[in-house]
Parts: structure tokens; C-alpha cells; sequence
């Protein structure tokens, strides 16, 4: 597999405060990774940098192969650089189908997007049955299939996914987590951040931990599951 995503001393600084403090990771082409921690750990900041949203304070991001720094805030999408961002932002007033196609905004080729909104809504079955349907007025969980099928539409290289499970009801989570499997089943590559650790890591094929803007650990995720110090610390175990 080659390296989709090489982050190299990565440090990024609000004012005074370092929230990421020299962090190295990877991403090989069709891994699906995690990234755990805390809150304030640096997960979101993380994230928000790789997609030039903040600038760094020093380091190197390397996408395949390629440095971003002179990337324009719009050329990341075209890059195949697709983020589903905490919070989901969806386009309340418009509907299902309008936000879906909000993905494919920077692509021509008509059949092409057709075909893949019919993926998105095989993924979705629900979204399907709401595509008329105002964005504002569907459930979080509906709201945040949404998101990743919007995403999905970009036609992603490398998919990265911040706090997917934040404010679902479990049953709802579950849910989310089966669809980005099979998302990942599919050969698309993820990043992923998210607050329930044990639900990320057994969904990753590799981990890192994140703490105090610093990587503590960093693994296959079935042997940070096994990790007696991640367990105490993230798994209530």
C-alpha cells in the first residue's frame, strides 16, 4: 500500500497555546485510521489543518507525495482532500438532493454524479425516501448520513471524518459505524476522529492516541485495544 498521507512534525499554535505539538502520522492508501483522545487534545485541530482551514506553526503534510502548503482553501476538494466536519454543517433550507449534490459543486460529468447518488442512496436507503426533503427538518443521524453522502459525492481519495457519533442516540451510531465499513469496504481511505474510542478503534484498522496535542501512542488498533494504559485511559476498562 502506498502513503496517502504523511504528516511530519506537525505543530500548530492558537496564540500563545500549542494545541499540536510535533505530531507525526500516515495514511496508507485504503487503510481506515483512527485518531483518539481527549477533548483538547487536538483531534479537531489536527483535522482542520490537514484541510488548510488552519495554518500550521511548522511541520510538513504530504499528500500523495505532494506538500500542501501552497494549496489553495478550494483546491483541496479537487485534491481528493474531503472532510465531514463536526457538527455535520449541512445546508438547513435546502433539501436532501440539494445538499448531496453540494459534493459534486467542482465535477461535470453528469452521469458520473448520477451514478453516484444512486451509490450514496444505496448506503442511505433513507435518504432516498427524503431526497425532497428540507436538510433542517430531518433526525441528527438522518442529517449526518447526509454529510458523509455529500462527502461521498466529491469522490474522495482520502475521507476524514471528525466526531461522527457526536449527539446520536447509539442505536443511531451503530448505524453510522456499519455505513462507514462499508464505505471502507469499498477501498475509500479514512481518517477518522471520534470520542468513542472502543467504537473507533474496533472500526480502524490502525490508531493513534492523541494527548495534550502530542502522540502517545500509535498502533494496529486491535493491539490498542489490548493496550492496558489505553484501556484505563479511553476504554473504561
Amino acid at each position: 500500500m502506498s502513503t496517502l498521507l504523511q504528516v511530519k512534525d506537525l505543530k500548530v499554535a492558537y496564540g500563545g497555546i500549542h494545541a499540536v505539538k510535533g505530531i507525526n502520522l500516515e495514511v496508507k492508501e485504503g487503510e481506515l485510521v483512527a485518531l483518539i483522545g481527549a477533548n483538547g487534545a487536538g483531534k479537531t485541530t489536527t483535522l482542520k489543518t490537514l484541510m488548510g482551514m488552519v495554518k500550521p506553526a511548522g511541520g510538513e503534510i504530504l499528500f500523495e507525495g505532494q506538500s500542501t502548503a501552497k494549496l489553495a482553501a478550494h483546491d483541496y476538494v479537487k485534491q481528493g482532500l474531503v472532510m465531514v466536519p463536526e457538527g455535520r454543517g449541512i445546508f438547513s433550507r435546502l433539501t436532501v438532493e440539494e445538499n448531496l449534490l453540494m459534493g459534486a459543486y467542482s465535477r461535470s460529468d453528469k452521469a458520473e454524479i448520477l451514478h453516484d447518488m444512486e451509490r450514496v442512496y444505496h448506503l442511505f436507503p433513507r435518504l432516498k425516501e427524503r431526497y425532497k426533503q428540507l436538510a433542517g427538518t430531518l433526525s441528527g443521524g438522518e442529517q449526518q448520513m447526509v454529510a458523509i453522502g455529500r462527502a461521498m459525492l466529491s469522490r474522495p481519495k482520502l475521507l476524514l471524518l471528525d466526531e461522527p457519533s457526536m449527539g446520536l442516540a447509539p442505536i443511531i451510531v451503530q448505524k453510522i459505524f456499519e455505513i462507514i465499513k462499508m464505505i471502507a469496504a469499498e477501498g475509500v481511505t479514512m481518517l477518522l476522529v471520534e470520542q468513542n474510542a472502543k467504537l473507533a478503534l474496533q472500526t480502524a484498522d490502525r490508531g493513534y492516541v492523541m494527548e495534550s496535542g502530542k502522540v502517545t501512542f500509535s498502533d494496529k488498533a486491535a493491539a490498542l485495544l489490548a493496550n492496558e494504559k489505553v484501556q484505563q485511559a479511553y476504554l473504561g476498562e
